[in-house]
């Protein structure tokens, strides 16, 4: 009776260790988003793409900012010419995001095409002007530009766009968000790049800027 167990669990430990080794642990799934400095990337755009909007994903959670409670609506990634950049520290919006930077991608990087026009930041709003006729159609402007509401998530974030330039190219990575404050005072980012005017912007919880 002993020798027939002591065989059997020969053979058990035997298949154990045959399955350990077809399967090893760097095998098991990895995170899908695996996190950078405590910010989850989304998939990332680039330099000849327009903005990569992209579904959050399952159970994904960003930390609250200044009391505020952060959702994800979408993951956002551009690599475009920042065309714009102002700092804001009076309004209820600064508490959450002290900068807005303006970008712009396709036509809207050449120097042919902005040579042509004007801008101008205040009221966290983003304008441009042309004199005559437009150097492209308005169409293409409005779906080739974004006022970026920024939320740094972390201070290399915030290191990063005091770096920044106009003129320069960037790749901004992160969330679009909705903030919402314990008083009931709420932010909600644009959803597309086909909009103008009052609530166009993105609001980005902002994980990553790296100049390109």
């Amino acid at each position: 009776m002993r020798l027939r167990t002591g065989l059997l669990l020969a053979i058990i430990g035997t298949a154990v260790v045959g399955w350990w080794l077809a399967h090893p642990r760097s095998a098991l799934p990895r995170p899908e988003h695996p996190p950078l400095s405590g910010c989850p990337l989304p998939p990332i755009a680039t330099r000849d793409t327009i903005p990569l909007q992209s579904p959050v994903p399952s159970g994904l959670a960003l930390p609250a900012v200044s009391g505020a409670k952060v959702t994800p609506l979408a993951g956002f990634s551009v690599e475009a010419r920042v065309l714009g950049l102002e700092p804001y520290s009076l309004g209820r919006e600064a508490e959450y995001s002290p900068v807005d930077l303006a970008v712009g991608w396709g036509r809207m990087r050449d120097d042919a095409v902005l040579d042509r026009l004007s801008f101008r930041h205040g009221g966290r709003f983003f304008r441009y002007r042309w004199e005559g006729q437009p150097p492209i159609p308005q169409h293409e402007i409005i779906r080739s530009v974004a006022n970026m509401h920024i939320v740094p998530a972390n201070d290399e974030v915030t290191a990063a766009l005091k770096r920044v330039r106009i003129g320069q190219q960037v790749r901004v990575d992160g969330w679009l968000v909705r903030i919402d404050a314990a008083d009931g005072w709420h932010w909600r980012s644009s959803l597309t790049r086909e909009d103008d005017g009052n609530g166009a912007c993105e609001l980005v919880y902002t994980c990553a800027i790296t100049p390109r």
